[in-house]
């Protein structure tokens, strides 16, 4: 009798966690098609990615059910994960490739590292934060993604050792371009990065490197929190 029981509470078990497995899959599946394609996002690369990562893992559990909601949502430490377009956005601009290297400022909550991984072969992320640079390092394992490489440091040095980069992301508004992040920009290579001063519009730009020469061109107006530095 014992053995009968323990088999039907592993089956309903196995088919609770079924139908919530579903139910964010088809909470993401809505999200891409209304958020993202009716919006303008055609890289079929960056639509598998946002399709794949399960985003409701990576955010904290107050916000769970948001996950897939049309919005940034807090992360704690004043941190905040951008709404899925502006994910995705910024991902497309930088035009990937399987084998690109890229290197990312500001992890959060690590749902854009994860996007990224999807896509290419190498993730550096680095968080300021040391909490959050825990906790999206032990998120980005449970997802079982090996091919990103995360640090607590402050991210307007970059990753001299890992440089140069195909490309780099930054998740935060800087008031000016990081000199230390152009020069670890690889020839040929694309940065992204909201530039402009804290708690208004900023300019999200997006930075080429041809020849040693950048030249820089402002995609839309955004808001994100600031780029933190080490006081």
């Amino acid at each position: 009798m014992k053995k009968i029981v323990s088999a039907v509470i592993c089956l309903l078990v196995i088919a609770i966690a079924s139908a919530y497995g579903q139910e964010y899959e088809t909470k993401r599946a809505r999200m891409v098609e209304t958020q993202l394609v009716r919006r303008g996002i055609t890289d079929g690369a960056v639509l598998r990615a946002m399709r794949t990562v399960p985003r409701h893992r990576l955010v904290p559990e107050t916000y769970v059910k948001s996950a897939y909601d049309d919005r940034p949502l807090a992360i704690g430490y004043g941190q905040t994960i951008s709404q899925p377009f502006i994910v995705a956005y910024m991902t497309e601009l930088l035009m990937l490739e399987p084998d690109d290297r890229v290197l990312e400022i500001g992890t959060g909550s690590g749902y854009q590292a994860a996007v990224l991984a999807e896509i290419i072969g190498e993730v550096y992320s680095i968080e300021i934060v040391p909490e959050l640079a825990k906790a999206a390092g032990e998120r980005i394992l449970s997802l079982g993604y090996d091919n990103i490489r995360t640090k607590n440091a402050d991210g307007y040095h970059g990753w001299e050792e890992y440089a140069p980069f195909d490309a780099i992301i930054v998740t935060a508004a800087a008031e000016h371009i990081p000199p230390p992040l152009i020069r670890q920009l690889k020839d040929g290579g694309k940065m992204v990065i909201p530039v402009g001063s804290p708690f208004f519009t900023q300019s999200l730009m997006l930075v080429e490197k041809k020849e040693g020469r950048t030249t820089t061109k402002n995609m839309m107006p955004v808001i994100f929190v600031p780029f933190t530095r080490v006081k």
